[in-house]
């Protein structure tokens, strides 16, 4: 009789789900997903009951938990926007996460197997990055590949992977004027590689297919105040890319890129989007630059100090563009703390029993 094998990781990771519909798409990822506990955020509207299949071990929080559990400081959740997902990060009480849109199935690779997205970014975050030197066979921890001849012995160790970031066939990730003048486009090439990105290189996060050590990075992934009632969206992954990015280069850790792929269903609409990024489109021709110059003393030696410096330096550097870098600056610290208040001995269980329409786990 063969032993049943137990999935990497299925008591030390969660995955964290922004929603405002039902969760149908679970069913294609049932084979992958069914043994992993989920924390599902649920967007918009609060009496609105969000459908979950059968047979999943879930959390569901609504606006009217994320209110009650963090009270004044549920100012920094986003509402109305897909950075609510972080409220999952800050109550999962998990080493790993893996956060997915409710819009993405599962791939096939080449071959035309399924793709377990899930299985491959805990392969990604269990071996270390090369941020220092870059190995021009991608990953020389994968199985087949090396370090090249050049490579120096002194840096094969490498350092703690803190993200792994996947990548999506079919709609590509595109802002708005992309999208407006490319309108058919569609990625149908599958790269079979992954790549750390270089130390002193910024990258566009995206949040639909993302893996992230939270022990490591956590308290840096705050997707920003975006959506309802803010000038901006759709730069809410982007912002905590920059973040995290500058953080891990600061304290010696590392991002990979490429595989797994997801299958992204549909577009969002360009017309709509626009209306969010605009603002963005502009700012981000300086806020690019301050995140490229922006260094933190060597005395920053958590993720919680360093990111409570950024978000010193952005008031200062990026507050006189407009007033709503400010306002992001403050919000960075209230998450902050929000993140050591739930974080703290003792108060994480509380929180964990805490759902929507009182149906904890849809066991």
């Amino acid at each position: 009789m063969s032993v049943p094998i137990t999935p990497v990781l299925k008591d030390e990771l969660d995955i964290v789900i922004p929603t405002i519909r039902n969760l149908d798409f679970l069913e294609m990822w049932r084979p992958f997903f069914q043994p992993y506990h989920l924390i599902i955020v649920q967007d918009g509207d609060p009496t609105k009951t969000i459908k979950v299949p059968e047979g999943f071990d879930y959390e569901l929080y609504n606006r009217n938990d994320i209110n009650r559990i963090l009270g004044p400081k549920a100012s920094c959740i986003s509402f109305k926007d897909s950075a609510c997902r972080c409220f999952g990060y800050m109550v999962s009480k998990k080493k790993y996460i893996y956060t997915i849109d409710d819009d993405c199935f599962v791939a096939k690779d080449p071959t035309g197997k399924e793709i377990n997205a899930l299985e491959q970014h805990i392969k990604n975050l269990l071996s270390p990055s090369t941020p220092s030197f870059f190995n021009t066979l991608y990953d020389p921890y994968r199985e087949g590949a090396d370090f090249v001849r050049g490579y120096p012995f002194s840096m094969r160790e490498g350092v703690k992977t803190a993200v792994s970031h996947g990548l999506w066939m079919n709609i590509p990730d595109y802002d708005a004027p992309t999208q407006m003048v490319k309108p058919l486009e569609r990625n149908t090439r599958y790269v079979d590689a992954v790549m750390t990105i270089p130390k002193g290189t910024l990258f566009p996060m995206c949040g639909m297919n993302l893996a992230f050590d939270r022990e490591v990075i956590g308290p840096a992934m705050y997707f920003g105040l975006m959506g309802d009632g803010q000038p901006i969206g759709r730069y809410d992954d982007m912002w905590a890319g920059w973040c995290v990015k500058v953080i891990c280069d600061h304290l010696g850790l590392g991002v990979k890129t490429g595989l797994p792929y997801i299958w992204h269903s549909k577009a969002s609409n360009p017309f709509v989007n626009l209306k969010k990024e605009y603002k963005g489109i502009f700012w981000q021709e300086e806020i690019i630059p301050f995140f490229q110059s922006v260094s933190l003393p060597k005395d920053c030696t958590s993720v919680q100090k360093c990111y409570l410096l950024l978000a010193e330096k952005v008031k200062e550097k990026l507050g006189p563009i407009d007033p709503y870098f400010t306002k992001l600056a403050d919000a960075m610290v209230t998450w902050i703390e929000a993140w050591d208040q739930i974080n703290s001995t003792g108060t994480g269980a509380k929180v964990a029993n805490g759902t929507a329409n009182g149906s904890a786990n849809g066991k």
